[in-house]
């Protein structure tokens, strides 16, 4: 299967879901009043506490109000999915502490476009996703990290095998509130062996889930006007088209068919680490990328045809795009002529000089007598890009990496519909395909589809106004999971738009990695003015 992806921790307990759900749908009267199904208890929780250790290696107290999952939708297609749990400290380090204007951390841990529940979550951080047999195909092995806003109380572990504090316990300790969503994912079958976890159903749990959040104002604790999403791989994705595509009216019919609180699903700032998305451009970026690596899997270079022909779909693609690198670049049009030499320069060059002065001198000395590509000079890392590619090494898909022309990669299911389990949703795909359908067509269906589940129809082809205007974005200069165009395309359309971007790559990273979680924290204060948890 194609898609890269990390698990979250399963969840743990035995805590039943709560009956939030009934049959009624919201109220349209008013915006401000949610159905009685979905009215926030204040006073439901249960006070916990918990040990938190910072980045610096020091640990915190955090007591904490820790409401169990609760249904966020007045009509759920699955409730065990379609909750979430809600977690806001009231005492950190023995000092009292009042959350209610704090920002929230909304941190999905969707892997692999997999279901992801909360339904037996006993305390922050605690829920997961739910693949029915552990992590799907295409995540991490060995050391690669589990998802930067993995549900984990013992911390992440990044690419290197350094363990991090998770981004939900970090931002707990500093004074935030943390809501975990569930959400349906591609895996789900009912008793008629429907699929109903198919695209767009994760976004749209996501957007209900905050839709719910919101229509509670005043009820649950927190700022539902600084609302910060966080996910990692798939949930990167979906975290980045949570930010992008804020009240777009394209999801209304379906959030109106789960009853889901009519009032804004717009969010403040968005977190994404290696988001695994612009799915149908996704394969060219891919071989303009790692065409010429070997695959893991087979030690052997790809089909070059095949390859050559996708990364000319990506050269059309990017130059429709019309994006510019980021401002103080020096780079002005991006094309599939320039980008290397933009990754290069913007990225990877700055990532290896970062982690190469952090090292001492002896390390610093017996790396670069390891990797002679580079050279250090003047307290600067330069390279080529054909050179970074054979550092990097193997690739980690075949071709087409995300629509198989045999149906087997994991973004095929994501766009089964009814009981078709796997379908085609690019054109060239399906033109290809190997498995014997009789139309070489994608269904009539699938442009909307994509649209649905992708950030960038939201930021450039059709703008959309109500979009998150801050962005943290993140990605291993070792994952192969997705193409290195893919997150910077994001940046670039955002920024190019006006909006504040934070983007930066980890150096020799794998997918999933976050090795910076406490910088996350502090810009999260940052971008929302917050000045630290009222005591």
């Amino acid at each position: 299967m194609g898609i890269g992806a990390t698990a979250g921790v399963a969840a743990a307990g035995g805590i039943a879901l709560s009956a939030q759900a009934s049959g009624n749908s919201p109220s349209s009267a008013s915006s401000a009043s949610p159905s009685d199904s979905l009215v926030f208890d204040p006073d439901g929780y249960t006070k916990l506490t918990t040990t938190v250790t910072d980045t610096d290696g020091n640990d915190h107290s955090v007591t904490y109000h820790f409401w169990k999952a609760i249904t966020y939708v007045a009509k759920p297609v699955d409730a065990t999915y379609q909750s979430l749990i809600v977690s806001a400290p009231v005492e950190i380090d023995g000092k009292t502490v009042d959350p209610t204007n704090a920002p929230i951390l909304f941190a999905n841990s969707v892997g692999g476009y997999m279901p992801s529940s909360v339904a037996d979550a006993t305390g922050v951080g605690a829920g997961g996703m739910d693949g029915g047999g552990g992590m799907p195909s295409g995540a991490p092995t060995g050391s690669a990290a589990p998802s930067a806003s993995a549900p984990n109380a013992n911390g992440n572990t990044n690419a290197t095998g350094g363990a991090t504090a998770s981004n939900q316990l970090l931002a707990l300790a500093a004074g935030y509130v943390v809501i975990e969503p569930g959400a349906r994912g591609r895996t789900l079958k009912n008793s008629s062996g429907e699929y109903y976890g198919t695209a767009p159903a994760a976004i749209v749990d996501l957007k209900a889930a905050v839709r719910y959040v919101k229509s509670n104002k005043g009820r649950i604790p927190g700022n539902v006007d600084r609302i910060v999403s966080a996910g990692t791989s798939a949930g990167g994705a979906l975290s980045s088209l949570l930010g992008a595509s804020g009240d777009s009216p394209v999801y209304e019919k379906y959030l109106r068919e789960l009853g889901a609180a009519d009032v804004s699903d717009a969010i403040f700032a968005v977190g994404a680490w290696c988001p695994i998305t612009d799915l149908e451009h996704a394969d060219g970026a891919y071989e303009w990328n790692w065409g010429t690596n070997v695959t893991q899997s087979t030690g052997k270079v790809v089909d070059q045809t095949v390859s050559k022909e996708l990364r000319a779909q990506f050269a059309e693609y990017q130059a429709k795009l019309r994006l510019h690198g980021l401002k103080g670049s020096g780079f002005g049009a991006l094309t599939a002529r320039n980008y290397d030499e933009y990754l290069v320069k913007q990225y990877l060059e700055p990532s290896a000089t970062k982690y190469l002065t952090a090292l001492s001198d002896s390390d610093r000395a017996t790396y670069l007598a390891k990797n002679t590509f580079i050279t250090w000079s003047g307290g600067k890392a330069t390279f080529t890009w054909d050179d970074f590619l054979t550092h990097v090494g193997a690739r980690k898909k075949t071709t087409p990496a995300f629509d198989a022309f045999d149906l087997s990669a994991g973004e095929n299911n994501l766009f089964g519909a009814g009981t078709t389990e796997n379908r085609h949703f690019t054109a060239y795909s399906a033109k290809n395909d190997t498995t014997g359908l009789s139309s070489k067509r994608v269904a009539a269906d699938i442009p909307e589809k994509l649209h649905l589940m992708n950030p960038m129809y939201h930021l450039v082809e059709k703008v959309n106004g109500r979009r998150s205007k801050h962005w943290w974005i993140r990605l291993g200069t070792n994952d192969s999971d997705t193409s290195h165009v893919i997150s910077a395309n994001l940046a670039a359309a955002a920024a190019g738009l006006g909006d504040e971007v934070n983007h930066l790559y980890y150096w020799d990273e794998g997918h999933g990695a976050n090795t910076d979680p406490g910088d996350f924290i502090t810009w999260i204060a940052k971008v929302t003015g917050h000045k630290g948890p009222k005591k």
